[in-house]
C-alpha cells in the first residue's frame, strides 16, 4: 500500500533502499534516541529492511524519491509493550538532515488516519525517552495524551525512562 500526504509518500521499504538507509541510519544522533543502534554497514541496513521494516504497516517516509525515515504501526508481539487487544504502537524516525520540517508528524498523521479508518484500530500508543523533547512535541501535535511513565531496556541492556502517550479513535 502507498499512502500520500502533501509533502511525502509512505511506501513499503525496498531492498534497493539499503544504501540510502545506511547513509541516514549510521548517524549516532538518530538510532539510539529511537531505541536502536546506529547501522554499521549497508548489509546491516539491508538486513533491517528484510526483517524489521518488512513488517505490516511499516513504511519508508519518502521525500523527492529519497527514503528519509520510517513510520510504522507495531502489533503484538512486535510491540515494545503489551497495550491490550485492538491496540497498536506507533513508531517513527526521520533522518537528522530533515529534522525541523514536521515530516515525522505529517507521516504519522497519515498513518494514524489509515489505522483508524481502514484497519479498525481503536487506540494507538507511542513512547518516547524522557529526554527526547522532539518526539514529545510530535506526539502532542498529533493529539496524543499522557498515559504513564515506564522503564525500558535498550539494545545495550541499559535501563531508561520513557513516557507513554495514548490516542483513541
Amino acid at each position: 500500500m502507498i499512502l500520500k500526504t502533501t509533502n511525502l509518500i509512505l511506501r513499503p521499504w525496498r531492498e534497493d533502499d539499503a544504501e540510502c538507509l545506511y547513509h541516514f541510519a549510521k548517524n549516532p544522533n538518530v538510532g539510539p534516541i529511537a531505541g536502536w543502534p546506529p547501522h554499521e554497514s549497508i548489509e546491516d541496513s539491508l538486513n533491517i529492511i528484510k526483517t524489521v521494516f518488512s513488517k505490516r504497516e511499516t513504511y519508508a517516509i519518502v521525500k523527492n524519491d529519497i527514503p528519509i525515515g520510517c513510520v510504522g504501526l507495531l502489533f503484538h508481539p512486535d510491540t515494545n509493550h503489551w497495550w491490550g487487544d485492538g491496540a497498536s504502537e506507533l513508531g517513527y524516525w526521520v533522518a537528522e538532515e530533515y529534522w525541523g520540517n514536521g515530516y515525522a508528524a505529517e507521516a504519522s498523521e497519515r498513518l494514524i488516519e489509515h489505522a483508524f479508518d481502514d484497519l479498525n484500530i481503536k487506540v494507538i500508543y507511542a513512547t518516547y525517552r524522557v529526554e527526547n523533547s522532539q518526539s514529545k512535541r510530535v506526539l502532542e501535535k498529533l493529539g496524543f495524551e499522557y498515559y504513564t511513565e515506564m522503564q525500558n531496556e535498550n539494545y545495550l541492556h541499559e535501563i531508561f525512562k520513557e513516557v507513554a502517550m495514548k490516542l483513541e479513535k
